[in-house]
């Protein structure tokens, strides 16, 4: 027999007021994958994880995460599930070794165990020449780091991550990429919301879609941007090059209508099997004296999924947060 999904919601709605923010939402993450929450701000995002770890109610459906049912069994999922909110939730006043002792201790781990777990933490999440300062005195990036280390505090199976790198530099990303990578390579099941595409891009096994409190889809990364087509030649004709005959010598190539930029001086040309055609796309612009700056393959990306799907292109504003989760209650579920 199989084994269960780590995370199964099936019909999950919501309503604050006169708003709905969740109409019906399933979904099904398998142990040791990482599933990407996606949507537009107020989509329901952060409503869902709410209600997975515990923290809501739903007004109707089901959900059980690591075998256990959401609602009966709220207080026994709470010490197998961690999360990791936007915000880093830390004493700023504490070191960071006293940070992740405290949040051991609240879980009734003998003074022994908590520092043996929080050196360990310190020293995975390259913390440990920090772990003595106060946290007031941390980098963005690190307060991050202990925020998912202290989420981790009682290893459990299935944990949440609710924009874990806002506000983080490039380079901080990355390394939390790599840390999150580790934790699902070690058999940790990961829910994640991000407001970074090529996060889910780079991290999820599977991605869903969710606008106005509804799945809108679902799929790998490779099968939403099946969804909107295949590859393009973006073509910037040189001064001097007549966009016409341009168009004209590549209509051939064309699996649709060509797009024409004159201001750019731009051609998208929507082909199949782009790599393969690349030689002879360009020796038929120089047989048609079409001089060109730039050539370029691209694919579809999940920019182009998300404006696909919803209408308008993912912001920093769009994937943000939907409502501020309640600081001292997220931190109860650790």
């Amino acid at each position: 027999m199989a084994n269960k999904p780590a995370i199964w919601a099936e019909g999950l709605e919501k309503t604050y007021g006169k708003t709905r923010a969740l109409a019906g939402i399933d979904l099904v993450v398998e142990e040791g994958s990482v599933l990407a929450l996606l949507g537009p701000n107020g989509a329901g995002k952060t409503t869902a994880v709410r209600i997975l770890t515990t923290l809501l109610k739903p007004d109707a459906g089901h959900a059980e995460v690591a075998g256990l049912d959401v609602v009966k069994y709220a207080d026994q999922l709470r010490a197998r599930i961690g999360l990791a909110g936007q915000y880093a939730a830390v004493d700023e006043n504490l070191t960071g070794f006293e940070n992740l002792v405290m949040f051991g201790r609240l879980y009734h781990l003998s003074g022994a165990v908590a520092r043996k777990r929080a050196n360990d933490l310190l020293e995975r999440f390259d913390l440990v020449d920090a772990a003595r300062r106060v946290v007031k005195t941390y980098s963005g990036g690190m307060r991050r780091r202990l925020d998912l280390a202290g989420s981790l505090i009682m290893t459990p199976p299935v944990l949440f991550l609710d924009a874990p790198t806002t506000g983080l530099d490039p380079r901080g990303r990355l390394a939390m990429w790599d840390v999150i990578s580790t934790l699902v390579a070690d058999g940790t099941t990961v829910l994640l919301t991000t407001q970074y595409l090529e996060e889910a891009d780079q991290l999820a096994n599977q991605i869903v879609v969710v606008d106005l409190g509804k799945v809108i889809a679902r799929g790998t990364s490779d099968e939403l941007k099946a969804q909107v087509g295949g590859e393009r030649l973006e073509i910037t004709v040189a001064r001097g090059g007549d966009l016409d005959v341009a168009a004209e010598a590549m209509r051939s190539y064309s699996q649709s209508e060509i797009q024409v930029n004159a201001f750019d001086r731009q051609l998208i040309v929507p082909v199949a099997q782009g790599a393969q055609i690349l030689a002879s796309v360009v020796r038929d612009l120089d047989a048609a004296n079409v001089p060109v700056d730039d050539l370029a393959l691209r694919r579809p990306t999940l920019d182009d999924v998300f404006l696909t799907l919803t209408g308008r292109a993912a912001t920093t504003g769009d994937l943000a947060i939907d409502t501020p989760a309640p600081r001292p209650l997220a931190r109860s579920t650790r």
